[in-house]
């Protein structure tokens, strides 16, 4: 079993998408389909056996959510490293033999019990330091069509990412300045071409490389041991950064409801 960290630190501001509904409130607690978005990240937690227990970043216990697996709530920190830092010393606080945590952002709420126990499982088959959850172009387009993701075009597939990762505690809690630099870059081109070299990013727009061939060139620059996970399930990127994207995903939200629908994929 693991640990997960939740990050719910986001506040949109006036002129951000999400502004006009959260109105300078935490994005955690835009309500959607009844309940604030977070309370369906801990719902999701709480029913996954793999789960042990949950930090939350960002939000306290007077937010008025619930959460059997619980343990502690962390003031936001200045950034997403330092949440997701905070978060792992607190989690090796309550359990200094956490060798892994699972990091989950909280604006996913489509995310299962189910869903979060099949990343713990498929992950910890082996021993890297970073799992990178992916999602398949045809898997988001199938399960939401109109999300209007952005995608990388590699040479054997097309993904975006995920919003649920795995990573090994002391790898997060070491080496800030690399940490910050993958932060940093994670919206600028230029940036990203600085970090995995020239070269990659060229292999990378030229679709000349594999997703597999991708990692085992990147990770090494990072001074990290990494797989990238190819998730059966979009929810795992159906992140609400968007009004469009909120209407997506509550309608998803209210089918399940209706039907009893967990929204999983058949074994």
């Amino acid at each position: 079993m693991l640990s997960a960290i939740v990050t719910a630190g986001g506040i949109p501001q006036p002129g951000e998408p999400l502004y006009p509904l959260t109105q300078g409130k935490p994005k955690a607690l835009l309500e959607i389909a009844g309940k604030p978005m977070i309370q369906w990240i801990l719902d999701a937690l709480d029913n996954a056996q793999e789960i042990d227990r949950v930090v939350l970043v960002g939000l306290k216990k007077e937010n008025g959510f619930t959460s059997q697996k619980l343990s502690a709530c962390i003031d936001n920190q200045e950034d997403m490293l330092a949440n997701i830092r905070a978060g792992v010393i607190k989690v090796r606080e309550l359990n200094p033999q956490m060798h892994h945590v699972v990091i989950v952002s909280s604006d996913i709420p489509a995310l299962s019990g189910e869903m979060v126990d099949w990343l713990v499982r498929t992950t910890m088959k082996s021993d890297e330091d970073v799992y990178y959850t992916v999602i398949a172009r045809e898997v988001m387009e199938k399960k939401y069509p109109e999300s209007k993701r952005s995608y990388t075009r590699l040479k054997d597939i097309e993904v975006c990412g995920g919003d649920i990762n795995v990573i090994r505690t002391m790898t997060a809690t070491s080496n800030d300045k690399m940490w910050k630099k993958i932060i940093d870059s994670r919206k600028n081109v230029f940036k990203q071409a600085a970090l995995v070299g020239y070269d990659t990013l060229l292999l990378l727009l030229l679709r000349m490389i594999t997703l597999e061939q991708a990692v085992k060139i990147v990770a090494p620059r990072l001074d990290v041991t990494g797989r990238a996970i190819l998730s059966p399930y979009a929810e795992m990127g159906m992140d609400i950064d968007k009004p469009h994207q909120f209407a997506i995903v509550e309608a998803d939200l209210r089918a399940r409801q209706t039907m009893g629908d967990t929204g999983e994929i058949p074994a």
